[in-house]
């Protein structure tokens, strides 16, 4: 294992520690707890929003807390889900009095304790509701959307949902459209090799040189087809066209497109596959509203990518495009 770290152990709160050094003004923990990450200013009552899962992901999870996206967020270990207390008091400390929503991805154990986390806060008068992201259509097929796995598309749940709950909104109104958003939006990934958690010292699967993995999960969970690489343009032809047919995409559509390198991917290679995708979605006589390019919900230095697409109207296109100040992510009013 070839890694700049200090102790395996420790690698999670010296990463959070680094974190809050370098965004002092945005970030700060509460119940002195590293784990437990809130938004700085927190002074104007609005819906709380707060999300969580295990480490590895950067920028997801915490790396969206900020102006006009998330209040709050705790994380667990490198691929682990944080603890129910964890979460209970990250939702305690966004409460500003109209409710918290949790918004997170389709993973059992992130489920189990985010419902705890749900039930303390409501015996302490807390009004809390969950959206879940679902978006890997690699994980299950149409008609089994509760099955499917959540990755990188849940960014833009973040997105929808911190704009409008920004402008008053209640909890109802937030979680509506945040699962309006969830249920808009597709994903699809492949990789090309594995990632290494500090802890374990070793690769979580294996995949030769040649080979590469479509429809891989960012925990390294089973893809639907292995095989021989290909020229970027008929993979991403292979990826887009299960998205497009999920999302029941047709000529005059408007979306969202998310490419998403998974931790070991140059950005010159995300371009690269971005131009099919555009030429693809033009062919189609499909509108591209927006693109978002880099890493957002990574594995570790796993090397791959993921696309996903936003099934846009005009409410979420005006909620996209209103600005957002996180540690790892900035937009400007559109």
């Amino acid at each position: 294992m070839k890694k700049f770290i200090n102790k395996p152990e420790a690698f999670v709160d010296e990463m959070v520690e680094g974190i809050l050094a370098a965004h002092p003004e945005k970030l700060q923990i509460t119940n002195n707890d590293l784990r437990c990450l809130v938004k700085k200013n927190r002074d104007k009552a609005k819906v709380g929003l707060v999300t969580g899962g295990g480490s590895g992901h950067l920028p997801l999870f915490l790396g969206y807390v900020g102006d006009g996206m998330l209040d709050g967020c705790a994380i667990g270990g490198v691929f682990q889900s944080p603890s129910a207390d964890q979460m209970y008091e990250v939702t305690k400390a966004v409460n500003t009095g109209k409710g918290v929503l949790y918004i997170y991805g389709n993973y059992t154990g992130d489920i189990i304790n985010f419902d705890m986390a749900g039930e303390m806060a409501e015996a302490d008068g807390i009004a809390t509701d969950t959206v879940l992201g679902n978006d890997d259509v690699a994980s299950a097929p149409k008609g089994e959307e509760g099955k499917r796995r959540g990755v990188a598309g849940i960014f833009f749940v973040y997105k929808a949902a911190g704009a409008l709950a920004d402008e008053g909104a209640s909890l109802a109104e937030v979680k509506r459209v945040a699962q309006k958003a969830a249920s808009r939006v597709r994903t699809m990934g492949v990789a090309t090799s594995p990632c290494i958690v500090p802890e374990v010292g070793k690769p979580s699967f294996t995949l030769s040189e040649t080979e590469m993995e479509i429809g891989m999960g960012i925990h390294g969970e089973p893809g639907i087809r292995r095989g021989s690489l290909k020229p970027v343009d008929e993979v991403v032809e292979e990826m887009l066209e299960p998205v497009i047919k999920d999302l029941n995409l047709s000529k005059g559509a408007e979306v969202s497109v998310l490419m998403n390198g998974l931790g070991a991917t140059p950005k010159e290679e995300l371009y690269i596959a971005f131009r099919k995708v555009s030429l693809i979605l033009k062919a189609k006589g499909i509108k591209v509203f927006s693109c978002h390019v880099g890493e957002f919900a990574t594995s570790m230095e796993m090397a791959g990518f993921s696309i996903s697409l936003i099934d846009l109207d005009s409410e979420l296109k005006r909620l996209i495009a209103k600005p957002a100040d996180t540690p790892f992510y900035c937009q400007l009013a559109m």
